[in-house]
C-alpha cells in the first residue's frame, strides 16, 4: 500500500494526467469558442481524428513533430469548413452535421490507415521534452508538471490568450454577441455569420492540434479511432466550464489523472483491470453532469441557425 504514495507512483500519475489533458485543453478551448459564438460543434471528434491522421502522415514523411502539429491544425480547419458551409452558411442542423462529420472521419481515417499503414504500423520516436529550469526539479510534482513537450506549455498559453480575447477585446464581444444576440450584433454593424465562421474554423484548428497531440506525442502512432472519444469529452468540458477556460483545464487534468491510473498502478506492481480504470473518466462525467449540468451556462442561440430575416 505504501507504493501507492511513492514518488514514482505520484510522479507518473501527474505526468500521465498532463499528457492526457493537453489535447483535451486544445479541443475544449476550441469548442468553448465555437459554443460562445452559437455553434454546437458535435463534429469535434471527427476534426480531431482527421487532424491526428494528417499530422501522423506529415510527421512520418517529414520526420518532424512540429510540422505534424501544424498539418494537424490545418487538416482540422479544412474539416471544419464542412460545418461552416452546411451549418453557418446554409443553416443545416448542427447536431446532425456534426455527427455526420464524426462518422465520416472515422471511416475515412480507418480507410487511409488500412491503405498506407496497416502492414507496417510505423511508430514515431518519443517526443523530446522541455524541462522548465528549477521547477522541473521540484520533488514529485516537478517532473510531472514541468517536464513535457513544448506543446503542453503552449496549451497553457492558449488558455490565457483565449480568456483575454473573450473578456477584453472587441473580437471577444462579437463572439459572445453572435451566440447570445446575433441580430443585435448585425444591427450594430457586425456580421454574425462571419463571426461564427471564424469561431468554427478556430475550433477546427485547435481540434486538429489536439488530435495531432494524441497521435504524435501521446501514442507515437496512428490507429483507427486513436482519439477514443476525446472530442466528446472536450464538448462536455466546454459546456460545464460556462465560458471559464480555467475550468476546462481543471476538468481535463482530472480526467487525465483518472486515465493515467493504469500506468501508475503498473509501475508500482498493482494489478488493476485496465477496463475498469478506463471507465473512470466517463463515470466522472456522468456524475458531474448530474450535479452541475443544470447550472451550466449556454448561449441563448446555441445550435440555432442565424437567419437575418427572422427576429
Amino acid at each position: 500500500m505504501s507504493d501507492l504514495f511513492s514518488n514514482l507512483f505520484l510522479s507518473s500519475l501527474v505526468s500521465g494526467g498532463v499528457l492526457v489533458a493537453v489535447p483535451l485543453v486544445f479541443a475544449g478551448v476550441g469548442e468553448a469558442i465555437s459554443e460562445r459564438a452559437g455553434v454546437l460543434n458535435v463534429g469535434l471528434e471527427g476534426m480531431m481524428l482527421m487532424g491526428a491522421f494528417g499530422a501522423f502522415a506529415a510527421a512520418i514523411s517529414l520526420d518532424s513533430i512540429w510540422i505534424g502539429l501544424l498539418v494537424g491544425g490545418l487538416v482540422g480547419m479544412i474539416t471544419s469548413l464542412l460545418m461552416v458551409v452546411l451549418c453557418v452558411r446554409l443553416n443545416a442542423n448542427q447536431i446532425v452535421i456534426g455527427i455526420a462529420i464524426t462518422i465520416g472521419a472515422e471511416g475515412i481515417t480507418a480507410l487511409l490507415h488500412s491503405a498506407y499503414y496497416s502492414d507496417t504500423y510505423p511508430r514515431l520516436p518519443r517526443a523530446q521534452v522541455l524541462d522548465v529550469p528549477l521547477l522541473s526539479r521540484i520533488p514529485v510534482l516537478g517532473e510531472g508538471l514541468f517536464s513535457h513537450h513544448a506543446s503542453a506549455y503552449l496549451a497553457g498559453l492558449l488558455v490565457v490568450l483565449a480568456s483575454w480575447v473573450l473578456r477584453s477585446t472587441g473580437l471577444g464581444l462579437n463572439i459572445k454577441a453572435a451566440g447570445d444576440q446575433p441580430h443585435a450584433l448585425a444591427a450594430a454593424g457586425g456580421n454574425p455569420r462571419a463571426t461564427r465562421t471564424m469561431a468554427v474554423m478556430t475550433t477546427g484548428i485547435l481540434a486538429g492540434v489536439g488530435g495531432a497531440h494524441i497521435a504524435l506525442i501521446g501514442a507515437g502512432l496512428f490507429v483507427p479511432a486513436v482519439t477514443h472519444g476525446a472530442g466528446f469529452i472536450a464538448i462536455v468540458l466546454a459546456m460545464l466550464a460556462r465560458g471559464r477556460f480555467g475550468w476546462i483545464v481543471s476538468g481535463a487534468i482530472l480526467i487525465g489523472v483518472s486515465l493515467s491510473l493504469t500506468t501508475a498502478f503498473q509501475l508500482v506492481g498493482v494489478d488493476v483491470p485496465i477496463d475498469a480504470v478506463q471507465m473512470l473518466p466517463f463515470i466522472m462525467i456522468l456524475i458531474v453532469l448530474s450535479l452541475f449540468g443544470r447550472d451550466s451556462y449556454l448561449p441563448a442561440t446555441l445550435a440555432v441557425p442565424y437567419d437575418p430575416e427572422s427576429r
